[in-house]
């Protein structure tokens, strides 16, 4: 199904998702190849194969894609083998066969140029039928390990993307002939923030801007661990600091009594927010340090920006990414990452000389801005057009 540019509407099924982490790049790749066909006159006919449960299935619809569910089956990692043929493992591989006929009916009838997977486990099935279906197939992987569901893919693939040079020798030796690092695909918007634009929305004009500023985030639901943590050290924290804290809608109540207990004439350099939203970029703008969890969108957005961070990894992160990708970073001294038992005495430590020497904050910045790729997305279209031309 080659593609040339007498064609009509280039066909494209995407396929992943289940979290943000697969959903949010397939989505910027998607808006990224509809804004450089346009400027060719051209269009995009877009199918997006998910769950019906996963986050997918109403981001989609929301953008104006077509979304169609297939069924899939989760595997449940375990250390142990014999955890692995749990009734619930075994019960949800029973719909994968399902899932792969529906998958196969769909872009029968579909019939795409070119198949897109960014991970979760309904790309598996969609992945494979496309690929006996003649279809070209680029798999993307966002995290620094390869994840389930792509490793399975990665050798059905006409073209692997990855988001990072550590992951090539991950690859089985077939995929990697073919692999290219595009990074991984960051919002536009989260590039064009305006650090005073975050001062005028938020009304932050008690902020010190002699001092840094630290951006604390959990993620969208907040983090119960970071939180804590940043409640514990705040005091010591605002003697050398302005803070925003997004802490998640269903903790802040929590939040409030111990963080009202702030001295008087630090007050003013605190705002804690339950979510963050269309000002999200300009407050990273703002931000000097961020303490954060180290999920592979993260680490794209700030490494892209080019900003210094404490990252706080969630331990029960699948095959424990979170980790791997914070310590990724820490190994080339872009980040700090404190992993396992994490106190407030170690996160204390770690904030001291970030907070203290602007020097070394500029450097960190610096090696962590090397990291980035924030053009992921264009390289990413590329790739994807490659794959449609036959190339």
């Amino acid at each position: 199904m080659g593609l040339n540019e007498q064609d009509g509407p280039l066909r494209l099924v995407v396929t992943g998702g289940g979290t943000g982490g697969h959903t949010y790049p397939a989505l910027t790749a998607v808006q990224a190849l509809q804004g450089r066909l346009a400027a060719q006159g051209r269009t995009v006919d877009v199918l997006w194969i998910g769950t019906a449960e996963g986050l997918e299935a109403r981001v989609a619809p929301a953008e104006g894609i077509r979304f169609a569910p297939v069924a899939t089956g989760k595997v449940r990692r375990s250390s142990n083998p014999l955890k692995l043929v749990s009734p619930a493992n075994v019960r949800d591989m029973g719909r994968v066969p399902l899932g792969a006929a529906q998958a196969r009916s769909l872009i029968t009838e579909f019939a795409p140029d070119v198949v897109l997977a960014t991970g979760g486990y309904v790309a598996v099935p969609v992945g494979l039928a496309a690929r006996s279906c003649g279809v070209p197939l680029v798999v993307h992987e966002q995290t620094v390990r390869l994840g389930l569901a792509n490793k399975v893919l990665a050798r059905a693939a006409t073209r692997v993307a990855v988001s990072s040079e550590s992951t090539l020798p991950l690859l089985p030796a077939s995929a990697r002939r073919g692999a290219v690092v595009t990074g991984n695909p960051v919002r536009p918007a989260v590039l064009t923030g305006q650090a005073d634009k975050a001062v005028n929305a938020l009304g932050l004009y008690g902020f010190d801007r002699s001092l840094p500023t630290v951006y604390v985030t959990g993620g969208a639901q907040g983090s119960a661990q970071i939180n804590s943590l940043v409640a514990t050290v705040l005091p010591w924290l605002l003697e050398r600091a302005n803070v925003i804290h997004q802490c998640g809608p269903a903790n802040e109540a929590t939040l409030r009594g111990p963080t009202e207990a702030v001295p008087p004439r630090f007050a003013a350099r605190y705002l804690l927010t339950g979510y963050m939203g269309a000002e999200l970029p300009d407050v990273l703008a703002l931000a000097d340090v961020v303490i954060s969890r180290s999920g592979a969108g993260t680490l794209a957005e700030l490494t892209a920006l080019g900003k210094a961070a404490v990252f706080i990894p969630l331990a029960t992160s699948a095959g424990n990414e979170q980790a791997h990708n914070a310590t990724h970073l820490q190994d080339s001294r872009a980040a700090v990452a404190l992993i396992g038992d994490v106190t407030a005495e170690a996160l204390q430590e770690a904030l001291a000389p970030l907070l203290a020497d602007p020097a070394r904050r500029a450097a960190m910045a610096a090696r962590s801005r090397a990291h980035g790729r924030p053009d992921a997305a264009e390289r990413l279209v590329d790739v994807v057009l490659d794959a449609a031309s036959g190339r």
